[in-house]
This record gives structure tokens, C-alpha cells and sequence, in this order.
């Protein structure tokens, strides 16, 4: 004896239940909404690990950052100590292209990043900026358009 079952309600596939929803609304702002052609101002990474792998994933950032076609200088404000000249040199970054800067005296590294960005000689200042609060990153951001510059803040954790 053969027991056939016939279901009462058809089953929605999951791109069927997906359509059936009023998408219109959202579909729309998202097309009427232009990308900006300008980059952000600001742009902040975290990264959790060992040092070295943190480096490694930041490695082919900094490298296209730093091959960059704009004439002006990709700027590293008081890097870790792991992140050095042979090792700027063995990830294959244009180091002509770099400056490492550290603050000096009473000079905060906040300071220092929101100068550089300010001065406009960098197309990008790279900070390493942690806990960076709202206050921080509003100044950072009115820093960079000042300069006409973009910062990226890096996160160790």
C-alpha cells in the first residue's frame, strides 16, 4: 500500500516569499539615491589579531594607497612600532611616496593627523587614533576637507 500525500498549501520557494513583499519603497530610494563621486572624508578600519597579522592584512591597503596617481604624500602618523622602514620596504610600498611622522613635545597624535590633513600635502593621513570618540572624528573629518584630503584611522584591537 502506497500512501500519497498532497499538500493543501503550495509552498513559496524563498525568491518567490522574498518578491512578495512591497519592495517599491526601498527599490526606489535606493535608484534615486546618486553615489557620491567624492570619497569620504573619513574611513575607519579595525583590526583584531597578532600584530603580524594585522600587518599582513593592512600591507595591500597601504600599498595602493601609496602608489596613489595624486603627486601628494600618503602620510602615517605614529605608526606601531612593527610597522617600520624594512617593513614598508618588504610589502612593497613606494616609500618615496610615504612620510612617517611621530608628535613632538606636548604635540598629541590627534593633533598631528588633524594638521597634516588641514595642510593638504597628503592625499591621505593614516592614524592609528584609539578610542576615537565623536568629537575626534568630526574634527578629523573638517580637517580633511579643509585639506582636500581623506582620513583613515586604524583600530588595533
Amino acid at each position: 500500500m502506497q500512501l500519497v500525500h498532497t499538500p493543501q498549501h503550495t509552498q513559496l520557494s524563498l525568491f518567490e516569499a522574498f518578491m512578495a513583499q512591497p519592495l517599491a519603497p526601498i527599490l526606489k530610494e535606493t535608484v534615486e539615491a546618486p553615489w557620491s563621486a567624492e570619497p569620504e572624508a573619513f574611513s575607519e578600519l579595525s583590526l583584531r589579531g597578532a600584530a603580524g597579522s594585522c600587518l599582513s592584512l593592512l600591507a595591500p591597503i597601504l600599498r595602493e594607497l601609496s602608489e596613489e596617481q595624486d603627486a601628494r604624500w600618503l602620510t602615517l602618523i605614529a605608526p606601531p612600532t612593527s610597522l617600520t622602514q624594512a617593513w614598508l620596504r618588504d610589502a612593497g610600498l613606494n616609500r618615496e611616496r610615504i612620510l612617517l611622522l611621530q608628535p613632538r613635545g606636548t604635540q598629541s597624535a590627534q593633533q598631528l593627523t588633524c594638521e597634516a590633513l588641514r595642510l593638504g600635502r597628503s592625499h591621505t593621513v593614516v592614524s592609528w587614533l584609539n578610542p576615537l570618540n565623536a568629537t575626534t572624528k568630526a574634527q578629523l573629518i573638517n580637517a580633511a576637507r579643509t585639506g582636500d584630503a581623506q582620513s583613515l584611522n586604524i583600530r588595533l584591537g
